[in-house]
């Protein structure tokens, strides 16, 4: 099983996560902000990916340094679970759909971070937690992850089903990106043998 742990210290937040890639979606989040917690339970059940998080941080302050270090700390679990990357699908998409909201995400396991974002909101808060702070999570996920990602919300009005839509989007994006391909299951998914380094040409 693909499976790997990691912890992190700073003088503004303690974070531990473990990350199984050939799991069940079965998940245990704690972050001290009840959304996030919501968004994280959320893609752990729909890429059948395990979870584990176990965050506190300086919340007496805002909810950005956790926010922002927990996406890290997912992403550097989600990194060393995936090994060499060889022998994955390495690309996913997915429109997500939630009432009058579709989402569209794209992303690429390339080992060369890169967000886009497409997303606005029309209100400042879901629940305690900054919209601008979804940005910032999946910034920190795609850097420490190593993966390419595009998210697009293509049309919706409420603002909860935007967001969720978006992490929903991730969830199915990597369910695709980290399946071993069975026709090659020993191959580095790339011209160049290995994923990361030189020119954009992978």
């Amino acid at each position: 099983m693909r499976q790997a742990s990691v912890e992190r210290t700073t003088k503004e937040t303690t974070i531990s996560a473990t990350v199984g890639l050939d799991g069940t979606g079965a998940y245990q989040v704690s972050t001290g902000i009840g959304f996030l917690d919501h968004m994280l339970e959320q893609l752990s059940r729909h890429s059948l990916i395990d979870l584990t998080v176990k965050a506190e941080g300086d919340l007496h302050i805002d909810f950005h340094h956790t926010t922002e270090d927990t996406g890290i700390v997912i992403g550097e679990a989600f990194a060393q679970a995936l090994g060499d990357r060889r022998g994955i699908t390495r690309y996913g998409s997915a429109l997500v759909p939630m009432d009058e909201t579709l989402t569209r995400v794209a992303l690429d396991l390339s080992n060369r971070p890169y967000l886009i974002w497409r997303v606005d909101f029309t209100k400042p808060k879901l629940g305690e937690m900054d919209t601008e702070l979804f940005k910032e999570w999946f910034q920190a996920f795609a850097q420490a992850a190593g993966a390419t990602v595009h998210v697009e919300n293509l049309y919706g009005e409420n603002n909860h089903h935007i967001v969720e839509s978006c992490y929903k989007g991730l969830a199915r994006s990597l369910r695709a990106a980290v399946t071993i391909d069975p026709r090659a299951a020993q191959a580095m998914p790339s011209t160049k043998g290995v994923l990361g380094s030189g020119p954009v040409d992978a």
